[in-house]
């Protein structure tokens, strides 16, 4: 019987929790025989950052990267597998320019979404760049901020054009806080977007075609923002929410992204469409944690087992054309996009695929998360992430948030059963 050994590398920062649950689990669903009757075997391991000659073969077929939107030496590494070695990579710095909140916002309003207006200012203060004075002087015109303000209207929102995490991002109520929150840019280039009256602030973290919709509360510690809710959108609402994620990721090629929306009725409001390094830890999102490693491992198998190949070049125009058609409305654009994004995810397949191929991951990670090994996990993360005094609290919190999702899982899987884990 022939074998292939698949190597998937983590590129991380400081993270413990999900690369401890990914490796465990990896190593628990084991073997996966494909149609032909190969048997692949897939392990991981966390790549260091050395020197390398631009020559030297890379191992490692696929790649999680969560350090290389920030860091050079990573990044170039990167982009010399996927050119060299067609290394395939969650996500690909080839997209890192439109990895920002300005790219997305200007695609999402091409195909007729509803982006709350925005304005891009120039710097508060000049880049460190010795040709800016003289550039500035010359061709820089004068502007009123307090002037496009008021056309936006208070409050409205100061942040920076690509993201950062919440870096730089201000409410703005009144003209006295516009001046501050400019003044404390500095060297960041800003814009300024209009707010919009909403009933609910929607979080989609989407990996690979699947997406997970959550009822988000920024204005919560990050322990307390994802609140355990499954049906806080209307149908249409949540249609658009799961469906624009996974459109702008398969436009941009995107694989491992969060977005946020606000909404309002049926109204969806895009507000931010552009996350390097989406949120996974364990102590925020808790009771959705095992969905998020679960999408990742089934989306890193069925690249490596199939054979997928990653891409380098957009398809944008393929959107626009639909944009461009007056025949349909706005859901049947909406609809037309999403067939373009799945397609692209090969969605219909990959669902075929994880059916046939990996039927018991399901039960694989509910046994995990109800195991020592997780409870091991789990208090070590607490520990490491808040001081000693909270850490009875923390962990009696997280614990009853995933031992919700462990009833309910084996409710879904075997139905309604007693006591919990």
């Amino acid at each position: 019987m022939a074998k292939r050994e698949h190597l998937i590398g983590l590129l991380l920062g400081a993270e413990e929790d999900w690369p401890t649950a990914f490796e465990q689990l990896l190593q628990l669903v084991g073997p996966i025989t494909d149609d032909k009757g190969i048997v692949h075997e897939l392990r991981s391991e966390r790549l260091s950052i050395e020197p390398f000659n631009l020559r030297q073969p890379v191992r490692t077929e696929l790649v999680i990267d969560r350090l290389a939107h920030w860091y050079y030496h990573p990044r170039e590494w990167l982009k010399k597998a996927a050119l060299m070695d067609d290394t395939y990579l969650l996500n690909s710095p080839f997209t890192f320019q439109s990895m920002e909140k300005h790219s997305a916002y200007c695609a999402l309003m091409r195909l007729g979404l509803k982006v709350p207006d925005t304005v891009l200012v120039p710097y508060k203060h000049p880049v460190d760049n010795v040709r800016w004075a003289y550039t500035a002087a010359k061709y820089n015109q004068p502007f009123d901020l307090k002037a496009i303000a008021g056309e936006l209207g208070y409050p409205l929102y100061m942040k920076p054009f690509d993201g950062g995490g919440w870096r730089g991002v201000s409410r703005v109520d009144d003209e006295r806080a516009l001046e501050r929150a400019y003044d404390a840019s500095g060297e960041m280039l800003m814009h300024l977007q209009a707010t919009v009256d909403y009933d609910v602030f929607a979080r989609a973290l989407s990996i690979g075609p699947e997406t997970m919709v959550m009822d988000f509360r920024p204005e919560q510690p990050m322990h307390s923002r994802y609140a355990v809710s499954h049906d806080f959108l209307s149908p249409s609402a949540g249609k658009q929410a799961a469906a624009i994620s996974r459109i702008v990721n398969a436009m941009f090629g995107w694989e491992f992204n969060s977005a946020e929306m606000l909404v309002t009725g049926d109204e969806v409001y895009p507000i931010d469409y552009a996350n390097a390094c989406p949120d996974v830890a364990v102590t925020s999102l808790h009771y959705y944690f095992p969905w998020a490693i679960k999408a990742l491992l089934r989306w890193s198998a069925y690249v490596l087992v199939t054979g997928r190949r990653s891409r380098v070049d957009l398809e944008l125009h393929r959107y626009f054309e639909v944009a461009d058609r007056d025949d349909l409305d706005a859901e049947a654009k909406l609809d037309a996009y999403l067939a373009i994004a799945d397609e692209h995810f090969e969605t219909e397949r990959y669902w075929d695929w994880c059916d046939q191929h990996l039927p018991h991951m399901d039960r694989v990670v509910l046994d995990w998360v109800d195991s020592p090994a997780f409870e091991t996990m789990l208090e070590a993360t607490v520990r490491s992430s808040y001081p000693a005094p909270e850490h009875d609290m923390f962990l009696a919190h997280f614990r009853g948030l995933l031992d919700l999702w462990v009833r309910d899982e084996r409710a879904r899987l075997d139905g309604p059963v007693r006591g919990s884990r």
